[in-house]
C-alpha cells in the first residue's frame, strides 16, 4: 500500500520505514505542507493518492502548549480535521497517534480504549478535540494511544527525549531529581512501528491503546536507564508538586492494551528489554547486554 508518512522527520515517523517495509513510504514534514492549512493538505492529499495516511505530527511541547493553546489547538485538533476530511474525499485511511495524556490519571487504575478522555492539560485538551474530530468525520481511522515515548530520532520539539537527558545529566555527574508520582509505560517507537503496521493489516477500525508492556515511574525509569549503563548518579525522587511543571501532569496514565487483544494482536515486550535494545543501537551498552 503506498503511505503518506507525516512527521517524517519524528521521533516515530523515523522509525516507520524500517518496520513498514513492505509499503511505498512517502515522507512528508511541515516543509512539505502543514496539517493546519487545509487547501495545503487536500493538495498534498490528492497528488499523492495515498492509501493510507499516518499522522504522527502534533504540538506535543506540554508546558508550551499552557501558554501557546491557540497554535496547538490548531495543530493537533484542527490539523487532525482537515486530515480525516481529506482522507474521506480521497477514500483513504487515518492512522492517528494520540496520548496517555487525554486522561487525567486521577482513576487511579489502567484506562481502557472505553474510557471516557478527561484531560487535566491543554495538551491532553488538544488531543482529544482531535480524536473526537475524526470519528466523527471518518468511519476509516485508526486512533492510537501511545505513553512515554522513546526512539533514536528523539522528539525534536522536545530537544531530544528523556533517555538522552538522564544519560547527559548522569555523565555531568550533578545531583539529578526526577518525579516518582507519575507512572507510566515507556514504549520503544521502533515497537510501535511494528505494532501500526500488525494494526492496519486488521481492518479493524477504531481506538486502540500501543504501549509497553509494564509499569514504571519516571524516576524508577531514570534509575533503569542508569542501571542497564552502569551508571550511579546522586538520584533523587520528588514529588509533582515540588518540581513545579506549568502543566499538570496524570499521576498513573497507565493505559491497557485491550482492544489490540480482541483483534488478536500479542501485547508489546516490557518497556525494559525496549530499553536495552535502544541503549544498544545508541552504543551506550554493548549489544549482547539486550540478550537478542
Amino acid at each position: 500500500m503506498k503511505v503518506l508518512l507525516i512527521g517524517a522527520n519524528g521521533q516515530l515517523g523515523t522509525d516507520i520505514p524500517a518496520a513498514w517495509i513492505d509499503h511505498d513510504i512517502v515522507p512528508a514534514t511541515r516543509a512539505d505542507f502543514d496539517v493546519r492549512d487545509r487547501a495545503a493538505v487536500h493538495a498534498a492529499i490528492g497528488a499523492n493518492k495515498p492509501d493510507i495516511i499516518l499522522n504522527t505530527s502534533a504540538f506535543h511541547n506540554v508546558d508550551v502548549c499552557e501558554d501557546e493553546p491557540e497554535p496547538a489547538f490548531a495543530v493537533n485538533a484542527i490539523g487532525a480535521l482537515n486530515l480525516a476530511d481529506a482522507c474521506r474525499e480521497h477514500n483513504a485511511t487515518l492512522v492517528h497517534l494520540s496520548t496517555d495524556y487525554v486522561f487525567s490519571g486521577r482513576a487511579g487504575r489502567a484506562y481502557t480504549e472505553t474510557d471516557a478522555p478527561d484531560p487535566a492539560n491543554v495538551y491532553g485538551a488538544t488531543k482529544a478535540a482531535g480524536e473526537q474530530l475524526i470519528r466523527q468525520r471518518l468511519d476509516r481511522h485508526y486512533i492510537v494511544r501511545g505513553s512515554g515515548l522513546f526512539g533514536v530520532a528523539g522528539a525534536a520539539g522536545k530537544g531530544g527525549n528523556f533517555i538522552e537527558t538522564m544519560l547527559r545529566l548522569g555523565r555531568e555527574g550533578k545531583p539529578i531529581t526526577v518525579v516518582a508520582d507519575q507512572t507510566l509505560s515507556p514504549t520503544s517507537t521502533a515497537d510501535l512501528a511494528l505494532k501500526l503496521r500488525e494494526l492496519v493489516a486488521t481492518d479493524q477500525f477504531g481506538t486502540y491503546h500501543v504501549t509497553g508492556s509494564g509499569e514504571t515511574s519516571w524516576h524508577d525509569f531514570a534509575a533503569a536507564i542508569f542501571e542497564e549503563c552502569g551508571l550511579s548518579p546522586q538520584l533523587s525522587p520528588t514529588t509533582t508538586a515540588a518540581f513545579g511543571a506549568k502543566a499538570l501532569r496524570p499521576e498513573y496514565s497507565v493505559l491497557a492494551n485491550d482492544a489490540l487483544a480482541t483483534v488478536g494482536i500479542a501485547p508489546m515486550r516490557h518497556w525494559r528489554d525496549a530499553l536495552r535494545d535502544y541503549l544498544a543501537l545508541k552504543g551506550h551498552i554493548s549489544p549482547v547486554a539486550t540478550g537478542r
